[in-house]
């Protein structure tokens, strides 16, 4: 017993003991060689022939900014946010193939992520997409990434085209533009507001007409309405003779 108490005692005193944090991945690496992974928690190893490498698997964010040509030649400068992980079950992968957990994001984001946006925008227009479309390119953008970065390991969980900027010439004649527009719209809107008013002095102007055709003709057909009409516009006084007598106001039949 005492023996086998002292043997375990020196394994112990020649073992290391290791942690891998929330988030993390293990990595044994034999020699110099990665050769398997562990998950959180403490692990013992013998220091002499292996060492723990710890590989991060939470999430990152990147910002940065590059330039890109449109279909139509105008450049742009696009400022954006990536969050994205490594995939946990290839952190082995990833230390063997790339590098350690502060070399491979480095090696591999920034190409990946500048060259899809140039050529998503290199196949937009300006104005038409990049513009008027954003959230449309941003979707785009975010689909080829993340399929570029899955052939790598990597896992996309976002992107965010936070800015877009063209030339200072382009986007005054892109304002100048949609203030000609919006003018014609106006002139438009006026024109419009004008010709249905004109429409309605002639539907008036019809009814009128056609009222006074309606009363004329019941007036020559009919001597009593001739009377009446006389009465309603009848002042009160009776006309005057060349005498100086008053006249009937109408005549009797």
């Amino acid at each position: 017993m005492k023996l086998k108490i002292a043997l375990i005692a020196s394994t112990l005193a020649l073992a290391a003991c290791g942690e891998v944090p929330t988030g993390h991945r293990g990595v044994w690496v034999n020699y110099g060689k990665p050769t398997g992974t562990v998950s959180e928690g403490l692990h013992w190893y013998n220091p002499w022939s292996y060492d723990l490498e710890v590989m991060n698997v939470k999430q990152k964010k990147w910002e940065s900014s590059t330039e890109a040509y449109t279909l139509d030649v105008q450049q742009a400068t696009i400022q954006f946010a990536l969050t994205y992980q490594l995939d946990p079950g290839k952190a082995l992968w990833m230390m063997q193939t790339v590098g350690r957990d502060d070399e491979w994001p480095a090696a591999i984001i920034p190409q990946v992520v500048e060259q899809s946006i140039k050529d998503v925008i290199g196949r937009a227009r300006a104005t038409q997409d990049v513009i008027n479309n954003q959230s449309v390119i941003q979707q785009r953008i975010l689909a080829e990434i993340r399929k570029r970065l899955k052939t790598r390991n990597v896992l996309t969980i976002g992107f965010e085209m936070k800015d877009v900027a063209f030339s200072p010439a382009f986007e005054k004649a892109v304002e100048q533009k949609q203030i000609a527009v919006e003018r014609a719209n106006a002139a438009k809107n006026k024109t419009v507001e004008v010709q249905e008013q004109a429409n309605q002095r002639v539907i008036a102007a019809k009814a009128d007409a056609e009222a006074m055709q309606i009363k004329t003709q019941a007036l020559s057909g009919n001597a009593k309405l001739v009377e009446y009409e006389a009465v309603q516009r009848w002042n009160g006084v009776l006309p005057q003779n060349m005498y100086g007598g008053n006249m009937p106001f109408i005549l009797a039949k």
